[in-house]
C-alpha cells in the first residue's frame, strides 16, 4: 500500500518542531510507520545544500538560491520520499514547495511563474497529500524566536517575513483543498488539538 506525504510549514516562531514532535506521535500510536525529514536537507546532499542556504556569513543572490531550493528537493524526492512512500511509509516533511513560493516568491519577490517551471521540471505531478500551514502574526513568531540564533534567512526584516506570511496565505487560499490552513497563535496544545482533528479525517 501506497504511503502518505505530509508536510508542515509556516513562518518563523509557529511552532513546526513542536507539531512535528506531535505528529510523530499521533501516527505511531496508530501503528503508522513514519519518516520525518525536513527542507533543505533531508538527504547527505541536501543537507550540504542546507549549509550554503542557511549560513549567517553567506551573501546570496536570490536566484541562487531558488536555484539551490530546487536542487536540493530534486535528490530530496527521489532518493527519500518516493523510495519510501513506494514502501508504504508515511513521510512527515519540516517545509516543502509552498515554502519556496513563500520565501523565494514572496519573500525575495521572485516570479512565481519562474518558481512554478522549476516545480513543473522537479515535482512533474509529485504533490503532498496534505500541508498543514501554521499561521501566527508574524511579530509573535519574531518574539518566539528571539532568544535562538538566528541563521542567514532569519536575519531578514519583519516587511520580508510579512510577505512571507502573506505569500503563504495565498498559497492556501489557491489550494484549499491540500493546505489547512490552522491559527497556531494560542499554545502548543491548541494547536495540536486542530492537527488531531485534521488527521483523523485523512
Amino acid at each position: 500500500m501506497q504511503g502518505k506525504f505530509i508536510t508542515i510549514d509556516g513562518v518563523e516562531g509557529a511552532g513546526k518542531s513542536t507539531q512535528i514532535d506531535f505528529i510523530r506521535g499521533y501516527l505511531a500510536d496508530r501503528g503508522i510507520d513514519i519518516v520525518l525529514t525536513r527542507e533543505p536537507g533531508g538527504t547527505q546532499i541536501g543537507e550540504k545544500i542546507r549549509e550554503l542556504l542557511l549560513n549567517a556569513d553567506a551573501n546570496m543572490h536570490a536566484e541562487t538560491e531558488l536555484l539551490l531550493m530546487f536542487a536540493a528537493r530534486n535528490e530530496h524526492i527521489h532518493t527519500k520520499i518516493l523510495p519510501a512512500l513506494a514502501q508504504g511509509k508515511w513521510v512527515l516533511s519540516d517545509r516543502f514547495t509552498d515554502a519556496t513560493y513563500a520565501y523565494q516568491g514572496g519573500g525575495r519577490g521572485l516570479d512565481n511563474k519562474r518558481i512554478k517551471q522549476l516545480e513543473r521540471w522537479v515535482l512533474q505531478d509529485f504533490t503532498p497529500d496534505m500541508t498543514m500551514l501554521l499561521d501566527v502574526p508574524v511579530e509573535i513568531g519574531m518574539q518566539r524566536i528571539a532568544s535562538r540564533a538566528k541563521d542567514r534567512i532569519e536575519q531578514e526584516n519583519l516587511d520580508f517575513f510579512q510577505r512571507v506570511r502573506n505569500a503563504y496565505i495565498a498559497r492556501s487560499e489557491q489550494h484549499p483543498e491540500r493546505i489547512k490552513l490552522i491559527d497556531a497563535s494560542q499554545s502548543a496544545k491548541n494547536t495540536s488539538n486542530k492537527i488531531q482533528a485534521i488527521l483523523s479525517d485523512l
